[in-house]
């Protein structure tokens, strides 16, 4: 896999360290999420890392001239191809950039765009992918060519070369965007026929979220037997699948996968997912999946309570934090987890790459599905036979008489599934 290897492209990962913002993350785990996120993608072969400090970013380059002309002689020597910078860059610094390091480069937003092209898989996720792509280089292109527009000068009122070709390329891309809205709205309709279907013999839902990487696809894979893809790699999942399970107690619940979550995720991309994780927004129970080894755990923590916050999911939703990856935490550190874990009610430790933890975790689905039960009376008459079935689907009955119209029914039941009747 080196240079002389025609199918890999060798790249530098830069991460740029703006000192005066009091926001900024941890510098060198930052450093080691983008070179995650450049190894998600196939064909590259990372050559180097480096975090650059700098105190503004300079709005021409980005970097100081001096920081410039050392990576030059770096890229050089090393036979670099590709420059990909975490964080954001504008389109006058990349082009600049690329003049002065005679490389292709790419920002955070573009690498990401570029990992969710290669993984999408689904319909609705491959139109999501390129609506987002098209957006993105809509504002490049806007933003590029109004920096032209100013060195020619004048008022605008004549349109020159530079006018013409920026009108004809953004009407090509709106025009592609409507387009590609028509067949998402499409492809929208047919999976909410889907969920439809699914309430009328609708198990539990219980979604599993968590930052990219936390082994959120693992857990899935070990609960439901599932091939679904599980390597030790951002983005690994950018489709929701779903499966059905049968827990101890014969009840079955249908699992859901869902994308990871990411900080500063592209805004494009956070709109263009959205669909994506509506799963979530009908589930009874979210399995918030942490990998409780990474030394940004809190950090990666709040991050995923945002967006979900963002989603619309409210505190009225069951939330159980499972803290996987134990076994990557050193004995003393693990003990202290468990000891912290064992505090709370909402949180279950794992370790999926071992199974350790996964039966405290069925328990816990079924404990929650079993809390905040309710217990009602439903007279039904002959000709809603169907919605009688769908109770006894649901195994909510407790007992039944028959009447002259119909049946009575004593049903116990979660709110979620009352709403589901009330609905049907």
């Amino acid at each position: 896999m080196g240079a002389d290897d025609p199918r890999h492209t060798r790249a530098l990962v830069l991460h740029p360290d703006i000192t005066s913002n009091p926001e900024r993350r941890e510098a060198e785990h930052a450093l080691a999420e983008a070179v995650s996120l450049a190894e998600a993608l196939p064909g590259l072969e990372i050559a180097g890392a480096e975090i650059v400090r700098l105190p503004n970013p300079s709005p021409g380059l980005l970097f100081g001239k001096g920081k410039i002309k050392a990576l030059a002689t770096r890229i050089k020597a090393d036979d670099i191809e590709l420059v990909l910078i975490d964080g954001p860059v504008t389109p006058v610094q990349q082009r600049n950039l690329e003049r002065e390091w005679k490389v292709k480069l790419l920002d955070r937003t573009g690498l990401i765009l570029e990992i969710f092209s290669d993984r999408a898989a689904t319909r609705e996720g491959v139109l999501q992918v390129e609506m987002a792509a098209l957006s993105y280089q809509r504002t490049r292109l806007v933003r590029a060519w109004t920096h032209l527009e100013r060195q020619r000068g004048g008022l605008g009122f004549v349109g020159g070369p530079g006018e013409t070709q920026i009108e004809a390329d953004r009407r090509a891309i709106d025009e592609q965007l409507v387009r590609l809205r028509r067949q998402l709205d499409k492809v929208v309709k047919t999976r909410t026929l889907h969920r439809e279907a699914r309430a009328k013999v609708p198990f539990p839902i219980v979604a599993l979220v968590g930052y990219t990487n936390a082994g959120k696809s693992t857990i899935f894979n070990r609960l439901t037997g599932a091939k679904v893809l599980a390597k030790d790699m951002l983005f690994a999942t950018l489709d929701p699948t779903m499966r059905s399970v049968e827990l101890e107690t014969g009840r079955e619940v249908i699992l859901s996968d869902t994308v990871g979550f990411i900080s500063d995720l592209p805004t494009q991309l956070v709109a263009a997912f959205r669909a994506t994780l509506e799963e979530v927004l009908s589930a009874d129970i979210i399995l918030h999946v942490r990998d409780i080894s990474h030394p940004e755990t809190e950090e990666q923590h709040a991050d995923v309570v945002a967006i979900l916050e963002d989603l619309g999911v409210g505190e009225e939703r069951t939330v159980i934090e499972v803290w996987n990856k134990t076994d990557q935490l050193a004995s003393a550190d693990r003990a202290s987890v468990e000891t912290a874990a064992a505090r709370r009610d909402d949180v279950v430790t794992s370790s999926a790459v071992s199974d350790d933890g996964l039966d405290d975790l069925i328990r816990a689905i079924e404990d929650a599905l079993s809390a905040g039960l309710t217990q009602a009376e439903i007279t039904l008459t002959h000709v809603e036979g169907r919605k009688r079935a769908w109770l006894f689907e649901q195994g909510v009955v407790t007992g039944e008489r028959q009447t002259e119209d119909g049946w009575t029914l004593d049903v116990t039941w979660s709110n979620a599934q009352a709403a589901r009747f009330a609905r049907m």
